[in-house]
C-alpha cells in the first residue's frame, strides 16, 4: 500500500476529488496523502476522519506520531484535542484514540527523530502569532527540533512569503484561504511536498493560513 513513497520526488494531492479509504476500524475513513508499507505502515502521511463514536483499538506507535486536528474533537487517554490542537507524541508511545463527537485530523506517522522525545500538546487558537519581516504575514511556531521546524503561517490577501529556499525540504498543508506556489492555485487542505532544495514563491491573493514543515527530509535523504 505504496502511495508518493519515493520522499526524493516532489507530490501534491488536492482534497476535491481525492478518494478516502476506509480503515479496518468502522467509521473511520482516510485520505491518504503518502505511504510506505500496509496497514502498519512504517511512514504515513494521511487525513484522518472519524465518525461520532468511532474508535481504533490501542497501539504503538513504534516511529512516533504528530497530528493537527482540523475539525471536532480528538481524543486519548491524555485528553480531549479539539479544532486547532498539535499534538506530538514521541517513537514508542501508546495510545487508543475515539471521538465521540466525529473529528478530522491530519497526521503524519513514522517521522519522529528518536532523540526527539518531546510529548506537545498545543492548542494553537490561543499560542501568540509573530510578525515576520514580511508584511502581511504572521507565523506561529509549533516545534523545532534539531533541523525541524513545524509552523502555521498566516497571510492577509496580496501578500508573499518571504522564505522561497527549503533546503532541507517542505511540506505544506492549506488550513483556510487559498495559496498559489509558483502558479499552481491550492484550496483548503491541499497538501504538497516537495522534499529536496525547495524553491518556490509562496503567494495569496484571497488571503490563508498553512501549516509548513521544513528541514525533515534532511534525515531521510540518500
Amino acid at each position: 500500500m505504496n502511495m508518493n513513497s519515493d520522499l526524493t520526488l516532489a507530490a501534491q494531492v488536492r482534497r476535491k476529488g481525492a478518494g478516502w479509504t476506509q480503515s479496518p476500524q468502522s467509521g473511520i475513513e482516510r485520505l491518504m496523502l503518502d505511504r510506505i508499507g500496509g496497514e502498519m505502515a512504517t511512514r504515513a502521511t494521511t487525513i484522518v476522519r472519524y465518525q461520532p463514536n468511532s474508535s481504533f483499538p490501542v497501539h504503538t506507535h513504534t516511529g512516533g506520531e504528530e497530528f493537527l486536528v482540523l475539525s471536532g474533537v480528538f481524543s486519548d487517554s491524555s485528553g480531549n484535542f479539539s479544532e486547532g490542537f498539535y499534538v506530538r507524541n514521541p517513537v514508542g508511545s501508546r495510545h487508543a484514540p475515539f471521538s465521540k463527537t466525529g473529528a478530522e485530523i491530519y497526521v503524519k506517522l513514522g517521522q519522529i527523530d528518536p532523540e526527539d522525545q518531546a510529548y506537545v500538546r498545543l492548542d494553537t487558537r490561543g499560542a501568540d502569532w509573530q510578525s515576520t519581516r514580511s508584511a502581511g504575514v504572521k507565523t506561529q511556531q509549533l516545534h523545532r527540533f534539531r533541523g525541524e521546524l513545524v509552523r502555521l503561517v498566516s497571510i492577509e490577501p496580496g501578500r508573499q512569503f518571504f522564505e522561497t529556499k527549503f533546503g532541507g525540504g517542505v511540506e505544506i498543508l492549506v488550513m483556510s484561504g487559498t495559496l498559489e506556489l509558483s502558479g499552481q492555485l491550492f484550496e483548503k487542505h491541499d497538501w504538497v511536498r516537495s522534499p529536496r532544495e525547495a524553491n518556490f514563491q509562496i503567494t495569496s491573493q484571497s488571503g490563508g493560513t498553512f501549516l509548513i514543515k521544513t528541514g525533515h527530509f534532511a534525515r531521510t535523504d540518500p
